[in-house]
């Protein structure tokens, strides 16, 4: 019988795809008090490198995975446990663990994509959680699912989260219409009537955030509440190159040094994400799709989209959250709102705060809802 005060510290399953990862080291020594808030290790996917979070309060009694083991997702990487649980239980249950083979993905990743129809495009999405008002996860320019991986389960303790896939992006159709922002607004509001959501508290990563200030503006008696992080629309300075980059490149050697703009750290650009991203591009439509919507984005090196007016008049709780360094739209954007917004910066990181800080920004997120 499975003692409930030892708790496993496992490899996680962060994005769809992950079969393994490897732990590039323990940041809390053993013997350490721990909570459900607590980075314990750093691991490494395939795509990129992000904290794990202690999975229960106690403490952290032994590593039982070193520092440079790739192992697969729901491998036992370490053990929690209340001090008074003895050193022979712990090592039964590490014994216990390692006869147990995992040979069915199901058994970690207990939730699958989803998809409706509007017309005849095809939307996917992602639940995790359950409650009420939801909260609804919105990608930026060229992203997908996964781009909320550090993000989508930690956020989802007492409510429905739901992330949900752009037209034009990840397995959703890739008829984006004429690209416009408008459009986007639509799906997403078309999406919202038919996964039948009534009020949401939205959080929008850059295109997302215009979307999302959109929307609220829009439907304001529906939008509970708006987390704009590095959004589109609150000022005119955007990298159009990195825009222009990633619809034209073809190559690896073209776009890695793009997709390298989005993080303070270069290297969180794998070899892995460049690969992905060109292989999706590859897809019938997808290279039209984007290149519709950048027009609509970018005017003369500038953004094409003003919402500032729009943000101005929202009258729901707002906040706004940016990395110090990121070099595709300036962090000054942040710092030129109006004084009721709850602003928040994140120092060394860049564009894809939400995955550099991820801890951070979910406790960011999470106090903001706390304060509605």
């Amino acid at each position: 019988m499975a003692d409930a005060s030892i708790q496993g510290v496992r490899m996680p399953k962060w994005g769809l795809s992950m079969t393994q990862g490897k732990v590039v080291e323990w940041l809390v020594p053993e013997g350490t008090s721990v909570t459900l808030e607590t980075d314990v290790a750093e691991i490494e996917s395939e795509k990129i490198t992000g904290p794990l979070q202690a999975p229960a309060s106690g403490v952290l009694r032994r590593y039982v995975a070193a520092p440079g083991d790739n192992l697969p997702v729901g491998s036992l990487l370490g053990v929690i446990a209340d001090i008074e649980v003895t050193d022979e239980a712990i090592e039964d249950f590490v014994q216990q663990a390692a006869t147990i083979q995992i040979v069915d993905d199901n058994e970690i990743e207990t939730v699958a994509p989803e998809s409706v129809l509007l017309g005849d495009r095809k939307i996917r999405y992602l639940q995790h959680g359950t409650g009420q008002p939801a909260v609804v996860l919105i990608h930026g320019f060229g992203g997908n699912l996964n781009n909320w991986m550090f993000n989508h389960e930690p956020l989802a303790d007492d409510k429905a989260v739901y992330a949900v896939e752009l037209p034009g992006h990840g397995q959703s159709s890739k008829d984006v219409g004429d690209g416009s922002l408008a459009s986007l607004v639509q799906t997403v509001h078309d999406w919202l009537d038919a996964v039948g959501i009534e009020q949401a508290h939205l959080v929008g990563h850059s295109l997302g955030g215009a979307i999302a200030v959109n929307l609220a503006h829009r439907e304001s008696a529906r939008v509970r509440s708006c987390t704009l992080i590095a959004s589109v629309g609150l000022g005119a300075e955007i990298d159009a190159e990195f825009i222009e980059g990633v619809v034209q490149a073809s190559r690896r050697k073209q776009l890695k040094p793009h997709l390298e703009k989005l993080f303070a750290d270069p290297g969180q650009a794998t070899r892995q994400l460049v690969d992905d991203l060109l292989k999706f591009k590859r897809l019938d439509g997808v290279q039209q799709a984007l290149q519709a919507i950048a027009k609509q984005m970018i005017r003369q090196g500038r953004q094409a989209n003003d919402l500032r007016e729009q943000f101005q008049q929202l009258t729901l709780p707002t906040q706004v959250l940016w990395g110090q360094e990121d070099r595709i739209i300036p962090v000054s954007h942040a710092k030129e709102l109006s004084p009721t917004t709850t602003v928040e910066v994140f120092p060394n990181c860049g564009h894809m705060v939400h995955m550099e800080a991820a801890t951070e920004v979910n406790r960011a997120i999470q106090r903001f809802y706390d304060t509605l």
